[in-house]
């Protein structure tokens, strides 16, 4: 029953500390669709693959939200026609290149100036490879969920696919619905909805703007809500059941503390905003490389950033990237070990 117990209230803790940076993400990923043209956006960036994501990777300092608000805004530049590499480059990056979380590295490591510095160029660098690694494939729907590869299989041409959504009878699905024409109730799943506010947003005025904004958050906090509910319930269970010290004691080494803060970042899943605080109180007993290894990677991956990233990507996508990103953080971060050794 303690047991129980204690998982419950990591669960809550979990959820509370992640459900409001999914709230924010999803508000951008609104004001993204509602009030930014996205060809004017989709033209300014980079053609080139690499420097596409760079600056997607640098994108964070514009969008200060962590690894529960980055998806949803992700999602919606995928959806919105930008290049891989750029929504790759931000998903990764994001997390750990934005003003909040560098302002609460540098409170937390304050003697240690190098963690802070190494922090964001690893992860700016980490996340530009990966996305310029998933530039090779050119067509990405066999790596995407059906609702975003729609989308981008269509390159954002909403009118031909709202109609086609739109065929069948809506008395004979469930869900929630919308006022599409007078006399016509359309179902709000993502498809609809996406392709019918981006068809209109850009002409009706603000009022109505900000009516279908409210219609779009509640639909991706719908979605990726239910989502970072189970993904939060993983991550807590995991942590009942596997005691943190097992992973811990894996040793203290140039290799296996890497290692060891590698699991506990996936395991503990702590928002970047504050995961800082957690790794300085293993900073007299492990390496700076494993310090580094655990601020880094876990922003990018953790449980309940896999269970988001599945709202986008299918199983398969999500392990390249977790495969990925796992690969370079370690690394990077044994080379740091080995030079300071």
């Amino acid at each position: 029953m303690t047991q129980l117990n204690n998982a419950f209230t990591l669960f809550l803790s979990l959820l509370v500390e992640a459900m409001p940076f999914l709230l924010l993400g999803v508000l951008l990923s609104s004001v993204l669709l509602l009030f930014i043209d996205e060809q004017k956006l989709i033209a300014r960036l980079p053609k080139n693959p690499l420097l596409g994501a760079l600056v997607g990777s640098m994108v964070g300092f514009l969008f200060p939200v962590c690894e529960c608000g980055n998806v949803p805004v992700a999602r919606r530049l995928l959806m919105q026609g930008v290049p891989t590499p750029v929504a790759i480059g931000f998903l990764l990056a994001a997390p750990t290149v934005n003003p909040i979380v560098i302002w609460a590295t540098w409170t937390a490591f304050r003697d240690q100036p190098e963690i802070v510095v190494l922090r964001i160029a690893l992860s700016l660098i980490i996340a530009t490879i990966v996305g310029w690694v998933f530039s090779v494939q050119k067509d990405l729907k066999p790596l995407l969920q059906p609702a975003i590869a729609k989308s981008w299989e269509y390159n954002f041409s909403p009118t031909q696919d709202f109609k086609k959504s739109t065929q069948a009878s809506p008395l004979l699905q469930s869900g929630t619905f919308l006022l599409n024409q007078p006399g016509q109730m359309v179902r709000m799943d993502a498809t609809v909805l996406q392709a019918s506010l981006a068809a209109t947003a850009p002409t009706k005025p603000l009022s109505d703007r900000l009516r279908l904004l409210v219609d779009n958050t509640i639909q991706e906090l719908r979605e990726l809500g239910a989502v970072l509910v189970f993904g939060s319930a993983i991550a807590a269970f995991i942590q009942v059941a596997v005691p943190r010290e097992v992973i811990l004691n894996l040793g203290y080494g140039p290799v296996t503390s890497i290692i060891a803060m590698m699991l506990l970042a996936a395991v503990v899943s702590i928002c970047s905003t504050v995961d800082s605080f957690f790794a300085l109180s293993f900073s007299s007993t492990f390496t700076s490389g494993s310090l580094l290894a655990f601020l880094i990677f876990g922003p990018m991956i953790d449980l309940k950033a896999i269970g988001l990233m599945l709202s986008i990507f299918k199983p398969k996508a999500v392990i390249y990237l977790f495969a990925l990103a796992a690969q370079l953080t370690f690394l990077f971060t044994l080379f740091i070990n080995l030079q300071i050794i």
